[in-house]
């Protein structure tokens, strides 16, 4: 007993009950975390320039709230690094439990704050402070949600497991956008402004004790308890990813910053440039973006088990090229202002993104071992997430102020996909690696042992 190691599947699709109860744990988590992440950056686009910035002009007001939604991207690689931590040395199952209460009760608290009529300057510092936690639990939670299906699941279905956290996206981007919708279509404009932008941020309250409830249910990964009972984990996972996995990291980086900036451009910046520049209603661009979200359910695991096939790089360049392509086709037709056409080019941008999304999660976490992969694939996928998506709409917004024409915003994401589709080129194929192994300095290294 006291020697002996404990007995860990070393085939999890053994126990198919227990892989389909942790893909929807790690699903509907993920999706509650997205659905709060969004429902703060729709309110950006839409009433915090107002509420919270009311001195500006209009567009320097919604830049303004735009800024506060990226402080929420700034926060997520120092959670990345703390959960990344905690998720190699304590399990990735607790965790995941931490990062949906920081979520959640950071949301909630957003819904209660007063606005600048009521309290002056305090308003936007107490926003940017709950925007941090924001990112902060969503910085430790990508990683963890992803590698509880990977580590789970059958070799030759990786790409299809760890695809299923990323559903989370299109799905708390549809339950957000959604609820945005149904109360901006239920209340005037004046209600809206008053009380009913709250009414999705205290909804996460009750979002998130269904989504604990589910979450603590699940087994820790037996990959992880592999290493736990072995005693092999790291003493200090982010600095021995950053010494042994430096390549890695940087390709993680490329691949995931294209990504990011298309999407946000896809599906935030869009609201911006629907109603302030086009001058069309709020719900054609939410709208528009609810149908391809919508598809992007079914979109995100399709490429992903097509990774499983194909491989991972093959799938993420297709579609990497395709976005780069259909950026130049994004904004003409937004600027026909008809209805069915504005929703085409959702639709169609949030396809190519799903054939880069799908296989992402796989494709990251397996450029790194299992004792150091939660810190790995964190790190690398946050720190990304500042570069991409927490400048996407600031910047594309100050391009559209100082050129006055969307040809600078599509060049600026023609520029970063180029950096993905690089990226993805430069790396070696993943689907076929084996997660058990490690480097041979992994092995030789002091760190190694408990």
């Amino acid at each position: 007993m006291g020697s002996a190691t404990p007995s860990v599947p070393d085939r999890p699709g053994d126990r198919p009950t227990s892989v389909r109860r942790v893909i929807a744990a790690s699903l509907i988590g993920t999706s509650l975390e997205w659905y709060d992440f969004f429902i703060y950056g729709t309110a950006a686009a839409l009433v915090f320039n107002k509420l919270f910035f009311p001195s500006f002009e209009p567009l320097v007001g919604t830049l303004l709230a735009f800024a506060t939604y990226a402080v929420g991207f700034v926060a997520r690689p120092l959670g990345g690094v703390v959960f990344g931590h905690y998720g190699d040395r304590v399990g990735r199952k607790n965790v995941l439990v931490v990062t949906l209460l920081i979520m959640g009760v950071a949301t909630f608290a957003i819904g209660l704050l007063p606005t600048y009529g009521g309290v002056g300057v305090w308003a936007p510092v107490l926003l940017v402070a709950l925007r941090f936690l924001q990112g902060l639990g969503l910085g430790g939670e990508w990683g963890g949600a992803v590698l509880m299906s990977l580590e789970h699941g059958e070799p030759d279905k990786r790409g299809l497991n760890a695809s299923w956290p990323q559903v989370g996206v299109p799905a708390g981007l549809l339950l957000a956008n959604g609820v945005m919708a149904l109360m901006s279509g239920v209340t005037s404009e004046a209600s809206f402004l008053s009380w009913g932008w709250r009414v999705p941020f205290l909804l996460s309250g009750v979002l998130i004790m269904v989504g604990l409830w589910i979450r603590l249910s699940i087994a820790e990964s037996p990959l992880f308890e592999a290493i736990h009972h072995g005693r092999t984990k790291a003493r200090t996972p982010v600095l021995d990813v950053l010494r042994l996995y430096p390549r890695s990291i940087l390709i993680a980086m490329g691949s995931r910053i294209g990504t990011d900036v298309a999407f946000y451009t896809f599906v935030l910046f869009i609201v911006t440039y629907v109603t302030q520049v086009l001058e069309l209603p709020r719900t054609t661009a939410l709208n528009a973006v609810l149908v391809a979200a919508g598809l992007q359910l079914f979109f995100v695991p399709y490429f992903g088990r097509l990774s499983d096939r194909l491989g991972r790089r093959p799938v993420y360049l297709f579609g990497a090229i395709g976005a780069l392509i259909w950026i130049f086709a994004f904004f003409p037709l937004l600027n026909t202002r008809h209805t069915l056409l504005i929703v085409l080019a959702a639709v169609v941008s949030l396809f190519f993104h799903a054939a880069m999304y799908g296989p992402q999660a796989a494709f990251i976490s397996e450029l790194f071992s299992t004792r150091l992969r939660y810190s790995g694939a964190s790190l690398g996928y946050q720190i990304a997430g500042v570069l991409g998506g927490a400048l996407a709409p600031i910047i594309s917004i100050a391009l559209l102020d100082r050129f006055s024409t969307w040809v600078a915003v599509a060049l600026y994401v023609g520029a970063m996909l180029l950096i993905t589709v690089g990226a993805v080129f430069a790396a070696e194929e993943t689907s076929t690696v084996d997660l058990h192994a490690e480097k041979p300095e992994e092995r030789a290294t002091p760190d190694a042992a408990v």
